[in-house]
């Protein structure tokens, strides 16, 4: 698949204010500044779509971004740390989770995990929860460059087994500096469509 044209369409605060199109949506969930406003921007070829911050907790609701007028690509806001009240947070996952389980457009959910680090207790939490919900799951490492070729695929494969992720053809590395993995992971999205 190839994106020609992306566009960013609302910020909705709530599932009641989500686009009312039928058209597909593909959900990008993981911790707070783990990179995927930046992975949405890789796949779009656009360096601003999504707005990206070395502050965590940036995205505060559920964003959408036109894909070749036919479907969405969903910034979720990021699960864990984030400089905003507790209560603030605790909306945030509420309506993350009543739009991940009641969302009949979500066609799946790409789960977002730094190389650099281990897959954390959040991590296993949303990965629970998706296999919970149904959906197709794909895992997707970023930041791939910022680790040696050799440690790559190790710090991969203890990722996807912490998380209990056994489909190896649903696992994506990918590095937006040094522009690999787009391919694979727009097929694969293709696919679900």
């Amino acid at each position: 698949m190839k994106i020609k044209e992306a566009e960013f369409i609302k910020s909705a605060p709530s599932l009641e204010q989500c686009p009312t199109s039928n058209f597909p949506e593909f959900a990008f969930a993981g911790r707070s500044n783990v990179g995927k406003s930046s992975l949405i921007n890789y796949l779009t070829h656009h360096k601003k779509l999504a707005r990206t911050s070395s502050e965590p907790g940036r995205t505060r609701m559920l964003n959408y971004y036109l894909i070749n007028k036919s479907m969405y690509f969903v910034d979720l806001p990021g699960y864990g740390y984030a400089k905003v009240s507790r209560a603030t947070r605790n909306a945030w996952q509420r309506e993350m989770k009543r739009y991940l389980s009641d969302r009949e457009q979500l066609r799946a959910i790409i789960q977002v995990v730094d190389i650099r680090h281990d897959a954390g207790p959040l991590d296993l939490e949303m990965a629970e929860k998706i296999r919970e919900i149904g959906v197709p799951w794909l895992l997707v490492v970023t930041k791939a460059d910022k680790i040696s070729k050799s440690s790559q695929q190790q710090q991969v494969a203890k990722i996807a087994k912490t998380l209990g992720m056994d489909n190896k053809n649903r696992i994506f590395l990918v590095s937006s500096e040094k522009q690999f993995g787009e391919e694979s992971l727009l097929n694969e999205l293709a696919k679900l469509r």
